[in-house]
């Protein structure tokens, strides 16, 4: 059965009328993932004076994507030389790394092997290991190893491994402790200072219209928390950062028509879910580095190609928590959103089908499955040892079907002229309105990208936003009318 797309934008049914704004910030983050506390802090920390706002859904940060996936600090091995993945995954493992050392952040480098038994295995080893040595300066360091070495490292694999590549520039860290580090600086930067800067959380975007008049976006939010339905509050932001993760294209969906564009237009919402299992058993007591096979392990030479490293999944791998823990996973199960939900007609809450999957499907077909992956590495991990963990949804912008790799995108979009832009663009439109960024796709390997993601935006909007337009860097006040009290009100 074909993987349906879903696609959804904010306010499908115009339920939540054009209200003035009330309320004047420099920059709204939409979503408090671990990207978007992210591109918060790094704005904070540039710009202290100026206001930057994160608003979240949930009660805390990192909720969907940020707190349901490996944890592993990437090396940046997989990606394509110029691809936006290799750029900062190679720069965020090295802020990470920084970060993780400065501030008391669970993190361990503890390297990885890529292990593989076939001759087909070894070419794409080999062609593995050649593409990380052209990386340039943040090149990550990989050694290419035979069988017996492999298994020298790590004597619980099996004897049929014929090669292998090992990266000592993988880790792990702690999720939690990264997100609650960048949100804490949010009240307090590490020089002392406190920035106009805050999370406020249980609130939604519901509607965003450009106000070019202004040079911005009024944005309508809601609270959870709200006596009515349909009661919100509204803000004037001159910059909008769209890193709502799995939910992203629904906030630029919802301008498609004003861009000039039509429903073909609007970006499908695709949902990998990748369940994990923990390990207690044989099999698995003398490993120190993370394991992953080959993305296509096993196979002969007539059904592998050098090319395959797999854009959907990097395949069941071993990984170990900050305590030692084992788990394995994830595997790759789509989801389809119901034949009613999958279109732009669909309820407000029609996004959020994927909530009742963030828990591993663990039939007996699932512990098979799981366990034969398993078993052509380790051969001693036993079956009954196993246990569900936990899901995680994956944010795609294409389907199972898409045979070549799928980037970051990052689109960049103007509140004055929308007619005149493209909804796939990647630059900042010369037209001097209020900025818009939308962060899609934002998936593996997101979280060693963050930092890296966050430098970039500052970077960007100090070229083409404040640079051009406040220089001198002094503090722009937006409390006309309202005064900081309502501001603070409104948090």
């Amino acid at each position: 059965m074909p993987i349906r797309p879903l696609i959804a934008k904010l306010n499908p049914h115009g339920r939540y009328a054009y209200r003035d704004w009330d309320v004047h910030v420099d920059h709204l983050v939409i979503g408090a993932g671990v990207v978007g506390l992210a591109v918060a802090n790094a704005l904070a920390r540039r710009w202290p004076e100026k206001t930057t706002y994160v608003i979240e859904r949930h009660a805390q940060a990192g909720q969907e994507t940020s707190s349901r996936n490996s944890e592993v600090i990437h090396a940046g091995l997989y990606y394509p030389r110029d691809s936006l993945k290799t750029r900062f995954c190679l720069r965020g493992r090295d802020l990470l790394y920084e970060r993780a050392k400065n501030h008391s952040i669970g993190a361990k480098k503890l390297g990885k092997l890529i292990v593989g038994s076939t001759s087909a295995d070894s070419k794409y080893l080999e062609s593995l290991h050649e593409h990380c040595q052209k990386l340039g300066p943040h090149a990550p360091p990989t050694r290419l190893l035979s069988g017996s070495e492999a298994c020298q490292l790590e004597p619980n694999l099996s004897p049929n491994i014929t090669r292998a590549m090992y990266s000592p520039s993988t880790g792990i860290v702690s999720a939690h402790d990264l997100m609650q580090q960048l949100e804490m600086e949010l009240d307090t930067l590490p020089n002392g200072e406190s920035p106009e800067a805050e999370v406020v959380y249980g609130t939604s975007a519901v509607r965003i219209d450009p106000f070019p008049e202004r040079k911005g976006w009024v944005v309508q939010t809601k609270t959870k928390d709200s006596t009515h339905d349909l009661d919100t509050d509204s803000l004037l932001a001159q910059v909008v950062i769209n890193a709502s993760g799995l939910n992203a294209p629904r906030t630029l969906n919802s301008l498609v028509e004003q861009i000039g564009g039509n429903q073909d237009e609007m970006i499908p919402m695709y949902f990998s879910k990748g369940s994990y299992a923990s390990y207690r058993g044989p099999g698995v007591d003398k490993v120190r580095h993370l394991l992953y096979p080959t993305p296509n392990f096993g196979a002969d030479s007539s059904n592998a190609t050098s090319s395959a490293h797999a854009h959907q999944s990097l395949g069941t791998h071993l990984t170990l928590d900050l305590e030692g823990n084992v788990r394995f996973g994830p595997d790759t199960h789509w989801l389809s959103p119901e034949p009613g939900l999958a279109q732009t007609s669909s309820s407000d809450d029609a996004p959020d089908f994927w909530e009742s999957q963030l828990y591993p499907d663990a039939t007996e077909e699932w512990y098979d499955a799981m366990h034969t992956a398993i078993r052509k590495y380790l051969p001693d991990v036993q079956k009954q040892g196993l246990a569900p963990d936990y899901s995680g949804i994956r944010p795609k912008l294409v389907g199972p079907d898409a045979k070549k790799f799928n980037d970051f995108q990052i689109l960049w979009h103007a509140s004055q002229s929308l007619g005149q832009q493209r909804v796939w663009q990647s630059s900042l439109p010369d037209l001097g309105g209020g900025t818009m960024i939308s962060l899609l796709g934002i998936e593996s390997p997101g979280l060693t990208s963050s930092l890296a993601i966050g430098e970039h935006i500052a970077e960007e909007l100090a070229i083409n936003v404040w640079g051009k337009r406040n220089p001198s860097g002094k503090a722009q006040r937006y409390f006309e009318h309202v005064g900081q009290d309502n501001l603070a009100g409104w948090a």
